[in-house]
């Protein structure tokens, strides 16, 4: 009884520390991406879905490297449906709307969907192992390059924004002035309170997760179920509260981006990474329902996206809403 009441404890408090932490590293992050010039749709796709998707990276390595291989597929799998079908709706089901311009869907929207297809083609020939882990890890290399492309076409468009305001001398000084001004508005400051956020989105999902796992096994959840469900929506909490505290703030386009560029990173490197140390074991339910799920959700949220003029509306967060629990219904009542 006093272990249950202190779990409980533990799973409280470590929401309140999560739910600051986000907050903080949030409002940092953006304002130190607005001084180095970088759009807020790769400062989503990039740290802040890195950032918050270390939990999931983390549990997923630890559980593979310690031989309960079913909970780092699971955590994998079930996280990215519960970011999609879950945090999105929820987020766009209270903050309104979520808007998104059509060629960062194209090309983030199209990387996720992209990466799930990868996964189940691998998933289709049985254990996942090394051959696959170095395929994901370079793909993920190749949409960093291209991320990084997109950035210096922002900045190059950026710049011609700003040429047609501003008049100077010549080129050369434009270019020295914006990099010294870019480089004085970063605050020493707001760096350490990044760095803050983050470990404390860390340190709180670790709690958070731990004290969920325990507080399951006393339930007697299954491992399988475990992953999909306890700890792929524990580990997720970064994510939730960072999208919905951006959406909430007008910060849309890292809204979205986070949400995208976690589920690229969980896949590529929260299953590639594993398994270059050992091969992944394929569960038959995960091959044939939760991983083609994970396919559809993704593809409904891009259609949602398209038909509601590259915004996610309130209707369309309530059909997010309302797959995520059919989806767990069927998983846990149906199929198990």
């Amino acid at each position: 009884m006093i272990e249950l009441i202190l779990l409980i404890g533990a799973l409280i408090v470590s929401l309140i520390i999560v739910i600051k932490s986000a907050d903080v590293f949030v409002d940092n992050l953006v304002e130190i991406g607005a001084a180095l010039g970088i759009s807020q749709i790769i400062l989503g796709v990039t740290a802040s879905a890195i950032g918050t998707s270390l939990p999931e990276f983390g549990s997923a390595m630890i559980a593979s490297l310690s031989g309960s291989t079913d909970i780092g597929v699971g955590v994998v799998i079930g996280s990215n449906i519960w970011n999609i079908a879950g945090i999105l709706g929820i987020t766009a089901t209270f903050a309104g709307v979520i808007k998104t311009e059509s060629r960062d869907l194209k090309r983030d929207g199209l990387v996720t969907l992209g990466t799930g297809l990868i996964l189940i083609f691998f998933m289709f020939f049985g254990d996942i192992g090394r051959i696959a882990s170095v395929f994901m890890i370079l793909l993920y290399l190749v949409y960093l390059w291209r991320l990084i492309k997109d950035q210096k076409k922002f900045d190059a468009e950026e710049k011609v924004k700003k040429e047609k305001l501003v008049e100077f001398d010549s080129e050369k000084e434009f270019e020295s002035e914006t990099k010294t001004s870019r480089m004085a508005s970063i605050d020493k400051k707001k760096l350490a309170l990044v760095c803050v956020g983050l470990g404390g989105l860390i340190v709180g999902c670790r709690i958070l997760v731990y004290s969920g796992v325990e507080l399951a096994r006393i339930a007697g959840i299954p491992e399988m179920i475990m992953g999909l469900f306890t700890l792929a929506i524990g580990t997720s909490i970064p994510e939730l509260v960072v999208t919905f505290s951006s959406a909430m703030k007008g910060l849309h386009e890292l809204s979205l981006g986070t949400v995208l560029g976690s589920n690229t990173f969980n896949i590529l490197i929260g299953i590639g990474i594993p398994a270059l140390f050992m091969s992944i074991p394929v569960e038959p339910l995960s091959m044939s329902f939760d991983a083609p799920f994970m396919i559809f959700v993704t593809v409904l949220l891009i259609v949602l996206i398209k038909t509601g003029g590259n915004k996610l509306n309130r209707t369309g967060g309530l059909i997010l809403m309302a797959t995520y629990i059919t989806y767990a219904v069927l998983r846990l009542y149906v199929l198990a």
